[in-house]
């Protein structure tokens, strides 16, 4: 049976309304009422509706699962022996304040797993496909890789593909988390969810509706609570074990005051006390805080991270993340916007710059590119490519070659040597075989990135490290810029390894951070696995423990904040139930607390704890 049908609010209300009018005919005394079959009919009528789901779900865990030890079994016997010491208002109050706080804890689960299936809104079941020049409305699941839909303003993007016309501005608040809107160019990528903001597109899709990358965020979040925390597990094996002994122990209140009279005259034992202090005993042990509001706090700091574009694999990622102390970054791609710009050109004129743009601006590459964009120019030469070297092209009687440095190798041009340990990329130029000048190019930091420092210590991780192939030179300079200690390059991607291990030698908890394509071995080896901005990757969903849907270096500090956030909470809830339980049953066993006390300790100790585990989602919301 499903805990959903037990918990309907029509049992409750009818429940709770014939147990207020029961109690009110006893406290007027009403005469008919008076009669022991009566008040025995009468809540008994009142307790099926909340009691008979309960029980029912206590005999199919014993049936089926050979569960004994089930709060539904605690439940049951508790409110059976109320019944049998003749506390009829009291067993049915057991069920029902039991089966409302059950109730509220449901509504709190369905607010978390809410912040999550939102996301299925923002993948349309309806695209508009274009079919022999005209707009057919077609179902999402209908439409074949490789055809072009049609997307207005403010509609949702339904299916991944490639924008085809020019630029156009998306909302991607979906799928990152990012509040401003994005300028994505022609021929870029586009992923469902996305909403169109400036004017009309087309786009040619690239996957079908349940490979997109929603669809795989989706699937990623929902099986992230099938990896327990060590927390959660810890509380699974807790239960298992606690459980039998508070049954033992109640069964001991009974058993051994009755012992102690059998050879203490003094001591009068009346079986019916007993009884009753047992079955407070028993109400008040059923670990309902527990065992629903740890692994509530899991599932909402998943669901807010989802939120903030932050995805855990698993709530043991969450744990894992939260120790982490070194963090190692990949620099391209990662630290760096992986886009290049000319930081400096020397001995080209403004016409030999124009000429070279000329050659550039015809070109895909993105050397070529940053080039056209420093200087740009209406001009265009019919430049060959040289795969691997450069362009060559004529302008009027002169030959220019435009490239590296192993181009005028190949064509036997001297240049200055002190060129060859130039950091940066160099793209070199010669006219009529004489060098005549260089443009140095560099993949820029993210603005981000500036912060990246800063904010993983707010976080107390201080130690910060770059690991990367490029030159030494370049890694040195952008680990100055962005203020990190430690830059290595020349690194091979076996090399990465090696130095990832070491530093776990030095007892290290290290979280690597790259792109999650070039450094799937690292990114296996590491004790938590980043990718960046990298939906677009299958390797790096499947490489990487949990995926940032932005290209913001700062969100790894924030993901350590939510992990350890989420692990404070959970602490809070198993320090809470455990205390205030321990408490309650100390004073049921004396006979100071009734069941009346119990139930409601139970139930407002649960409710305390659900309300503290769906904090973290309003704190990721404001």
């Amino acid at each position: 049976m499903e805990e959903e049908e037990i918990m309907q609010p029509w049992k409750l209300v009818v429940s709770a309304v014939m147990l207020v009018v029961g109690m009110v005919m006893t406290w007027l005394d009403v005469a008919w009422f008076g009669h022991w079959w009566v008040l025995l009919a009468w809540y008994i009528i009142a307790f099926l509706p909340v009691g008979w789901g309960v029980m029912q779900e206590a005999w199919e865990h014993i049936s089926e699962k050979h569960d004994v030890f089930t709060e539904f079994t605690l439940m049951s016997l508790a409110s059976i022996g109320a019944f049998f010491i003749g506390e009829y208002p009291e067993a049915v109050a057991v069920m029902l304040l039991y089966c409302i706080g059950e109730l509220l804890q449901d509504k709190a689960v369905d607010c978390a797993k809410d912040h999550i299936k939102d996301l299925v809104a923002y993948r349309p079941d309806r695209a508009m496909v274009i079919v022999n020049g005209g707009v057919e409305a077609r179902e999402a699941a209908e439409v074949g890789v490789g055809s072009v839909i049609e997307v207005k303003p403010g509609e949702r993007v339904p299916l991944d593909g490639v924008l085809q016309d020019g630029a156009a501005t998306f909302n991607t608040a979906a799928l990152t988390g990012e509040s401003l809107p994005r300028l994505i160019d022609g021929g870029s990528e586009v992923l469902a969810g996305m909403i169109v903001v400036d004017s009309p597109v087309r786009i040619r899709t690239t996957r079908k509706v349940g490979d997109s990358a929603i669809s795989r965020i989706l699937e990623m979040v929902e099986k992230a609570g099938e990896r327990k925390a060590p927390t959660e597990l810890f509380i699974r094996r807790f239960a298992r074990v606690y459980t039998p002994i508070v049954v033992l122990l109640a069964v001991l209140t009974v058993i051994l005051p009755w012992l102690y009279s059998l050879i203490t005259a003094d001591f009068s034992f009346v079986f019916s006390t007993w009884l009753h202090r047992a079955l407070v005993f028993l109400v008040i042990s059923c670990p309902c805080a527990l065992v629903i509001s740890v692994p509530l706090t899991y599932f909402g700091g998943i669901g807010a991270a989802s939120r903030r574009g932050i995805l855990f694999k698993g709530g043991n990622f969450l744990d894992a993340i939260r120790e982490v102390d070194t963090v190692v970054f990949d620099k391209t791609g990662t630290l760096t916007t992986g886009q290049f710009t000319v930081t400096s050109v020397e001995g080209l004129t403004p016409e030999m710059q124009e000429v070279v743009s000329a050659m550039e601006s015809s070109n895909n590459h993105p050397l070529a590119q940053a080039i056209a964009e420093y200087h740009p120019t209406d001009k265009r030469l019919d430049a060959k490519d040289i795969p691997g070297y450069g362009l060559e092209a004529h302008n009027g009687k002169d030959r220019w070659l435009v490239g590296t440095l192993r181009l005028l190798d190949q064509e036997r041009v001297v240049y200055p040597v002190e060129l060859q340990e130039v950091s940066e990329t160099l793209v070199a130029c010669a006219c009529n075989g004489r060098y005549v000048g260089c443009l140095k190019l560099a993949d820029t930091p993210k603005e981000d990135a500036r912060h990246v420092v800063e904010s993983l210590a707010s976080q107390g991780v201080n130690h910060v490290e770059i690991l990367s192939g490029d030159k030494q030179e370049l890694v040195h300079r952008v680990a100055n810029e962005l203020h990190i200690q430690h830059g290595y390059g020349d690194l091979l991607p076996l090399d990465k390894v090696a130095h990832i291990q070491e530093l776990q030698r030095q007892d290290r908890k290290v979280a690597f951070v790259g792109d999650g394509i070039n450094d799937a071995p690292v990114l296996a080896m590491s004790d938590v696995s980043i990718a960046m901005g990298a939906m677009g990757s299958d390797l790096a969903v499947e490489t990487a423990d949990i995926i940032l849907q932005t290209d913001q270096p700062t969100k790894v500090a924030e993901a350590v904040e939510m992990g350890r956030r989420t692990y404070v909470i959970a602490r809070q809830n198993i320090f809470l139930a455990l205390s205030v339980k321990a408490l309650v049953m100390l004073l049921g066993v004396l006979g100071l607390t009734n069941l009346w006390g119990a139930v409601f300790a139970d139930s407002g100790v649960a409710l305390l704890a659900v309300m503290n585990a769906t904090r973290i989602l309003l704190e990721r919301k404001r």
